[in-house]
């Protein structure tokens, strides 16, 4: 595979992370780095780990792999768009608060948007891809595509307050929504 297809796989395995780091900038009440550097350090570790699992679990578990994955990624997704869609009709616009990035919360983020990811990696071990370059650069692209999410998102969702995290909860549901029928 070539540096300039692995680019572009790079940039569509990031996609979902980035439509999520969005999500997570609309709910936070003003931009910090920091927000941004550890949702980008959460997906794009995720992002690089996951091809590397699934390169060495090749094809010993890819058929039991690509079984289910969609599933785990739609109920994650899902429960998380719902979740918020209730969080938007509640009534706490505290000043301060700040947006929940712990392990709690971001771990299954990164677990859903980087399922595509382990899929490629059984691909790569097929395909005999260099697993190294691949993985630095899917891990790269994902931080950066995300860090870039977050600041987006917060930007609109100052603009737009408990709108912004309505739409976040819908764009989760939506993203959940098309995991699955991708998959069927």
């Amino acid at each position: 595979m070539s540096i300039p297809q692995l680019f572009l796989l790079a940039l569509a395995l990031a996609m979902d992370a980035f439509a999520v780091a969005i999500c997570i900038g609309l709910t936070a009440p003003k931009f910090r780095i920091r927000n941004a550097v550890i949702v980008g350090l959460y997906f794009g570790v995720f992002q690089a780990i996951m091809p590397l699992i699934g390169y060495w679990a090749g094809g010993v578990f890819a058929e039991r792999i690509t079984a289910l994955d969609h599933w785990i990624a739609f109920a994650i997704l899902a429960f998380l768009g719902v979740k918020m869609i209730v969080g938007s009709f509640k009534n706490d616009d505290e000043p301060g608060k700040e947006v929940c990035l712990g392990v709690a919360a971001m771990f299954p983020l990164a677990i859903a948007t980087s399922i595509d990811a382990l899929a490629a990696g059984v691909t790569f071990a097929f395909a005999r891809v260099s697993i190294v370059p691949a993985i630095v650069l899917i891990g790269v692209i994902a931080f950066i595509m995300s860090a870039l999410g977050v600041k987006l998102g917060e930007f609109v969702g100052l603009k737009f307050k408990s709108k912004a995290e309505l739409l976040g909860g819908i764009i989760l549901v939506a993203l959940a929504v098309r995991v699955l029928v991708e998959r069927i």
